[in-house]
């Protein structure tokens, strides 16, 4: 209870010391990395410098906010509490998407900008009605009735929705009765208006006269960065594209989310979180080409909704070192690996060790053979006894999945991937305490017109609050 009242407490009190914004805003860009906080932005910071491409854009803004992330009813706040926070500006219950805690509607700073006559764009890599992006625009208790988020998307109006699909599944929802009969959600979308982009070539050619956009390149998540094979566009294509959809005279509003982050961190898959937080922050660097041919009305803010996998700079297996540059031997994610050894057991139910052991290679850069000490992706026998017992106990529980092991009583889930990115992680010198969000606070940074609004300590809904007050309605 005491900790529920300090939550109550600060989130009344955040906005007491707001300083009014001086300028004001044509062009606003919100970027969120899903469970980016200190750890992720600084191991991508430095694996950045040591590849050659310097410090990290939204690391090298002038201002500079740490972020309380708590949500109404837990220190440890959900995605959808988080975003509602950071849009609405106000706590609310985890799981609840655009509602405050008695599931009353919030509106947010995009409808705030949307109001105002700005253009509004909604972009993510993962699906478009996920928890992040569904605080700007949903009115929902439950972050999971993606079929009523969907409805609520295109119930918005706003201009530009582009990233992973609707992840539609379910129809009943309860609150939109008087649509039971739609039909599919992106059918209702194209009846208020949306034109519906499945190509990434269709995308790259659309123009401002095309009107409202909702993609479908997949009714899932873009693929991680570390897996693209070019068919998807990028999140710094899909900021490129929604400037060009959106700017006009009055301006607009756009939020862009980093959400493969997150899902890395729950992995604990560090190769695959670092490249999706460099993606994100190449998209960062398209909205600082913008902002510097518009410096007197453009802000960009780069925040995170709260921190994902307990993630530490430090193992102590290599001492007080860091080997950032080992991740470039990585070349695809813990899940895609997954998938490919999976496929390996379908096509042949006697798969040996030995037979995975050219993709445990190419996927890890993991050695099986040579001296440890002169090359360190050569494994050590503690590291090679690891994946060799997550690949035994992957052979037993495919048997039982193909109905071959009846009497199989272990963990009912694949574990050679995960054996697999543990080891590199340790090999980096990254550790992990979680498969969870923490209570972390997140870095603000900011740059452009007002961007000193974005400094000292702050509460997530502290953004919102500032954000609001450049839109007069």
């Amino acid at each position: 209870m005491k900790k529920l009242l300090f939550c109550l407490l600060a989130a009344a009190s955040a906005g007491v010391f707001a300083q009014e914004p001086k300028n004001p805003i044509k062009h606003l860009f919100l970027f969120i990395g899903d469970g980016m906080s200190v750890p992720q932005r600084m191991t991508a910071e430095e694996y950045s410098r040591k590849a050659g491409r310097g410090p990290l854009a939204m690391n090298s803004m002038p201002y500079t906010a740490t972020t309380r992330t708590c949500s109404f009813d837990s220190l440890v706040t959900d995605s959808a509490a988080a975003a509602t926070a950071i849009a609405c500006g106000q706590k609310t219950k985890n799981h609840y998407s655009g509602v405050d805690p008695d599931g009353k509607p919030l509106y947010s700073s995009a409808y705030f900008a949307k109001k105002a006559g700005y253009k509004v764009g909604i972009i993510s890599t993962v699906t478009i009605t996920h928890a992040t992006p569904a605080g700007f625009y949903a009115h929902r208790n439950n972050r999971g009735d993606y079929y009523g988020i969907a409805l609520d998307l295109a119930d918005s109006g706003f201009d530009f929705f582009a990233g992973g699909g609707l992840d539609v599944t379910d129809k009943s929802s309860k609150a939109h009765k008087q649509y039971a009969d739609c039909g599919d959600a992106y059918e209702y979308a194209k009846s208020k208006g949306y034109r519906l982009v499945t190509t990434k070539s269709e995308f790259l050619a659309l123009k401002p006269s095309d009107g409202k956009v909702l993609t479908k390149f997949t009714n899932k998540a873009l693929d991680n960065a570390i897996d693209a094979d070019g068919s998807q566009p990028t999140l710094a294509e899909l900021v490129r594209k929604g400037i060009e959809m959106l700017d006009c005279e009055k301006g607009f509003f756009m939020m862009a989310e980093g959400g493969r982050i997150d899902w890395a961190g729950h992995s604990n898959d560090a190769a695959t979180n670092l490249r999706d937080v460099l993606a994100l922050d190449d998209a960062v660097k398209v909205a600082l080409e913008f902002q510097e041919k518009h410096p007197d009305d453009t802000l960009i803010v780069v925040t995170g909704d709260h921190e994902t996998g307990g993630m530490s700079m430090g193992f102590a297996g290599t001492g007080y070192a860091l080997y950032m540059d080992r991740l470039d031997n990585q070349t695809m994610s813990a899940g895609a690996f997954g998938d490919k050894v999976n496929k390996l057991f379908e096509a042949n139910p006697g798969l040996k060790f030995e037979d995975v052991k050219p993709l445990v290679t190419k996927a890890f850069g993991f050695k099986f053979e040579g001296d440890q000490k002169e090359d360190p992706m050569v494994l050590t026998k503690e590291e090679l006894a690891d994946i060799k017992k997550a690949f035994d106990h992957d052979v037993e529980f495919h048997k039982s999945k193909v109905e071959e092991n009846a009497k199989y009583d272990g963990e009912k889930r694949y574990l050679f991937g995960n054996a697999c990115r543990l080891v590199m992680s340790h090999k980096c010198g990254i550790g992990w305490s979680s498969g969870a969000h923490t209570a972390m606070p997140v870095l603000t940074t900011a740059k452009g017109a007002n961007s000193e609004l974005f400094s000292g300590f702050i509460e997530n809904t502290d953004i919102a609050k500032k954000m609001k007050s450049f839109y007069e309605l």
